[in-house]
């Protein structure tokens, strides 16, 4: 059993955790230490002890934190697995930062605590396949996984991590009797479409936007929330999700809205 450290014990951190707890041995930390005290996963009080006792790093922190953990832990890394979930944040950026390590790059979303989520994986320079493998195997257990080139990751992220937050905006203030209809009659054409316009092939574009559908559909029919609520919670100020529901809600375009999250996402890259 591979030991798996998550450093970030935030929405998404956490719904790792909870979804691979029962086949690997994982272990937390987050700075915040009101965030992890009720877990039952084995917690440690610094990123440096989480590395030295696992064999895979899973960055699952804000990107503006990025930089400062990196600095910390870079020294202790050696042939581990590093595994970032953040939006934006390039392998060539961390390898900069932590030399010759082991990056994979990763873009979850929402339904991932369902298990029905998407992850796009990529891999840094220095990464294996059987590193890609080891990643994938885990992600696996949030649902269905991709592997793509990291110059698909910013389109990727337009279309099934801001896809949810489009497709909430859609139904919100709608009837529950229409958010199906809506989802497979308009949401899973048009964003297949756009998919494909951003340059995946159309077998991958349909497949992502049924699920990124799917996953959506499910997150708000037992979630607890309301579309509203839901939207909001994907909509990271100066994201991307921000940025297409900005042109959805002005121009009623779907293509557009995830054209221009993806364009927000390349800004954005780093």
């Amino acid at each position: 059993m591979e030991h798996v450290g998550i450093i970030g014990f935030g929405n998404m951190g956490s719904v790792i955790a909870e979804q691979i707890k029962n086949e690997y041995s994982v272990i937390i930390f987050d700075k915040d230490k009101s965030k992890t005290i009720n877990s039952r996963l084995k917690v440690l009080e610094n990123v440096v002890d989480l590395v030295n006792n696992v064999d895979v790093v899973i960055l699952a922190v804000k990107p503006q934190d990025f930089a400062p953990v990196l600095e910390e832990i870079k020294n202790y890394i050696g042939k581990k697995i590093v595994i970032s979930i953040a939006a934006g944040i390039t392998t060539t950026f961390i390898e900069k930062i932590i030399g010759d390590a082991k990056i994979i790059r990763t873009m979850p979303n929402l339904a991932a605590r369902f298990g029905k989520g998407i992850t796009w994986l990529c891999r840094g320079k220095n990464a294996t396949d059987v590193d890609l493998n080891i990643s994938e195997e885990i992600f696996n257990y949030l649902g269905k996984t991709f592997i793509i080139e990291e110059a698909m990751m910013n389109a990727a992220t337009a279309v099934s991590g801001s896809g949810p937050g489009f497709y909430f905006a859609l139904i919100e203030n709608k009837p529950e009797s229409e958010w199906e209809v809506i989802g497979v009659k308009r949401f899973i054409p048009e964003l297949t479409f756009a998919a494909e316009a951003l340059g995946f092939d159309k077998k991958t574009s349909n497949l992502a936007a049924e699920l990124t559908y799917e996953g959506s559909f499910l997150t708000v029919k037992t979630g607890g929330l309301s579309a509203a609520e839901l939207k909001k919670q994907v909509a990271s100020k100066g994201g991307t999700t921000e940025a297409g529901l900005e042109v959805l809600l002005k121009t009623g375009s779907l293509i557009k809205a995830v054209e221009v999250a993806a364009k927000r996402a390349e800004e954005l890259s780093r």
